[in-house]
Formats: structure tokens, sequence, C-alpha cells
């Protein structure tokens, strides 16, 4: 059991969506996930239950400069991408000075 990285999609067909939210949920890594279906609020409900650190609806890998991204479980640590990724690389300092 290795995370998947791409340019590659898994793509698992599944009928019962409790069934393939354990699946999903019982990996140890949780960088990113999609769902595809034609009933975006169903697809929706199930994203929300996902344990991945970004979950795409109906699409999958678009990434905004302006909002984080970060996985869950073993998929790595720190942020990427918006504040937060920028605070990531930034070493913050403060001086004191009296005059």
């Amino acid at each position: 059991d290795e995370e998947q990285f791409g340019p590659a999609l898994p793509v698992i067909k599944y009928s019962d969506p409790e069934e393939v939210l354990e699946q999903i949920n019982s990996t140890s890594e949780g960088l990113g996930g999609s769902v595809w279906a034609a009933d975006v609020d169903a697809a929706q409900k199930l994203a929300a239950r996902m344990e991945s650190g970004t979950i795409w609806v109906n699409k999958h890998g678009e990434l905004d400069p302006g909002i984080p991204f970060a996985g869950a479980k073993q998929s790595g640590i720190g942020t990427e991408l918006g504040a937060t990724g920028l605070d990531e690389f930034t070493q913050r300092k403060v001086l004191n000075i009296a005059r």
C-alpha cells in the first residue's frame, strides 16, 4: 500500500457510499481525493466525511494559490499555498528597540 501520485487518477466504482467511505478512510494516507457523481449534493456529503486534506467534487487536482493545501494522516507535514503555506516557509522575527 503506497500513496498514489499522478499523473494517474485511480477510479473506484461504487454503489454503496458507506462501503467506499469505509475503504477510503481505512488507509493511512489522505493527501487528496475526489468524488464524481451526477448528484452533486450527495457527492458533497460523502466528500465532507472523507479523511483527506483536499477533496474535489466532479473535478480533480485544481489548486488555488490563495487556499492552503495540506494532507491528512500520514500524507506529509505542513501546508503549501495560501497564507498558511507562506508561514511554513517564513521565519518571523520580532525586534524590540528602546530609544
